[in-house]
């Protein structure tokens, strides 16, 4: 994680964001444009239905990572999505949280600045572990940086199957094991 962030600081950023969907509803409500108010408002509702399920994940390092990432000066965008609400018990949190910090820091490094790169992770959450989908789409300058973190050592609980690592595209299945599975 590039910032350590503190309560006031996650706080202000909450309220900063909060401030700007209000804004966005009020000024489509001057205009009347009530279909668009809708599209908001349901955006919000799947929003804050994705941020529950990442809280509820039992992942507090890992979730605050994801719901962080987009205030901070990374050069692509992030989006995910948790697809069912079953628990991670047992996943090494640090672990995961570490070893998914240093590849968008990869990433970060490897993507083109100031374009509109985008990152999607889904997140499944298994009964022995939990599978993420990373799929990264925008323009890689350095390849060699990604293949090189995707190929060195990871954890022994945490594998990870390239299925495409283009200079557009990146798409990884990662499975990390709980440590019951691993150890």
């Amino acid at each position: 994680m590039k910032k350590d962030w503190k309560n006031i600081d996650f706080l202000r950023h909450v309220r900063h964001d909060w401030l700007n969907k209000v804004q966005l509803i009020k000024g489509n409500l001057a205009l009347n444009k009530e279909e668009r108010v809708k599209e908001i408002i349901d955006d919000i509702i799947r929003e804050a239905q994705q941020e529950a399920r990442l809280s509820n994940l039992e992942l507090p390092d890992f979730a605050l990572l994801l719901l962080t990432l987009n205030w901070e000066s990374y050069c692509f965008h992030l989006e995910y999505e948790v697809l069912n609400d079953e628990k991670c018990q047992y996943i090494e949190d640090a672990v995961l949280t570490k070893w998914t910090a240093m590849l968008f820091n990869v990433l970060d490094k490897s993507a083109k600045s100031f374009y509109e790169n985008h990152l999607s992770v889904s997140i499944a959450p298994e009964s022995n572990g939990i599978r993420l989908f990373f799929d990264f789409s925008g323009i890689i300058t350095d390849r060699a940086l990604i293949d090189d973190f995707l190929h060195a050592k990871s954890p022994k609980s945490i594998k990870v199957e390239i299925h495409a690592l283009m200079d557009e595209e990146i798409a990884l299945e990662v499975f990390v094991e709980n440590e019951s599975a691993s150890g």
